[in-house]
């Protein structure tokens, strides 16, 4: 079964159809979106189309043609079941979360009625809306930026963060970052990274096994949140670097801080657009003010996802133009 069989392998019967017919490169898809009553969408090469019933791809002045195909409820509900392998107990603690992770790393997340035990989300009970958000491992991708935050005088890491706006790879790029600092190389040494994967994004674990390549130095941290997997690794697994994803909230700023502390390298991404949207959020402005990481990486999508706009050092100086 090749990748776009098993990518499709995932979806009801109709929609799987209509999936088989579309005139898309599965390896160029980032997402299928459903709603039930609304198009079959694809985000297709950074932009977004919805699917007609011949496989046709339809730019937006073309959704209200009757062509269009609309989710039904059956469609959530049968391609929900294909997901998990009508093995919806199994991932009750994702579905609380609203997102689950398959074989493949293909990451859905779930919308819908949620149903609270107190103040705590139970689970979502029904589900009438899905993203598939498509995995794509890029084996070589930071190639070019590994000697821009490698240190060869200290033989490690600089602390580093990746910066991003949704969208533009740097998920992506954190894994291959992950993957070439835990495997080494000849002229760099391997690792123990210590990854915190809260929304099993870079790892994409299925059963507890990583389905993209993270290296073979990498403990794996999986469902769980980014301030207390960061301490928790710290004490059980000693990683010579931590790496998360999307750091923001005061309390993964200050487990990062506490982590640096430990002796621990930092490798982490956030939502920017740029270096001075950084310096206008409180607490990561802190973190540029006190040169915290040593090297930033700001990505953008004008030549598609993972295009580098600029790499920067402490101090802000541009050590790469884009």
């Amino acid at each position: 079964m090749d990748r776009k069989d098993r990518l499709f392998q995932l979806f009801s019967k109709n929609v799987r159809g209509v999936l088989e017919r579309a005139a898309a490169d599965p390896d160029r898809i980032e997402e299928i979106r459903m709603r039930i009553g609304a198009p079959l969408f694809l985000i297709y090469k950074g932009a977004e189309y919805a699917v007609s019933r011949n496989g046709a791809l339809v730019s937006r002045r073309g959704w209200e043609d009757g062509e269009v195909m609309r989710i039904r409820r059956e469609d959530v509900e049968e391609t929900l079941q294909c997901a998990v392998r009508s093995s919806l107990y199994a991932y009750a603690e994702e579905l609380r979360q609203g997102f689950i992770t398959v074989q493949g790393g293909h990451r859905i997340g779930l919308a819908g009625r949620a149903v609270l035990e107190g103040n705590r989300v139970k689970t979502i009970q029904p589900v009438t809306f899905l993203n598939v958000r498509v995995s794509h491992e890029i084996r070589g991708c930071a190639d070019r930026i590994m000697p821009l935050i490698y240190n060869r005088a200290a033989g490690t890491l600089y602390h580093t963060l990746l910066i991003s706006p949704p969208r533009c790879g740097k998920t992506t790029l954190l894994r291959d970052i992950v993957r070439q600092v835990s495997d080494g190389s000849s002229d760099r040494p391997g690792q123990n990274v210590g990854l915190v994967d809260e929304r099993s994004e870079i790892s994409a674990c299925f059963q507890g096994i990583p389905q993209n390549d993270v290296g073979r130095r990498t403990d794996i941290l999986d469902c769980c949140p980014k301030a207390e997997g960061m301490m928790m690794l710290i004490r059980s697994m000693a990683p010579e670097v931590v790496a998360v994803d999307e750091i923001g909230g005061q309390a993964d700023l200050e487990a990062v801080r506490s982590a640096t502390y430990c002796g621990c390298r930092i490798l982490a991404t956030a939502h920017g657009a740029s270096m001075e949207e950084i310096g206008q959020r409180p607490g990561l402005r802190d973190f540029l003010e006190n040169r915290m990481f040593e090297r930033y990486l700001v990505l953008g999508n004008a030549r598609g996802p993972g295009t580098i706009k600029g790499v920067f050092d402490s101090r802000g100086r541009r050590l790469l133009c884009g």
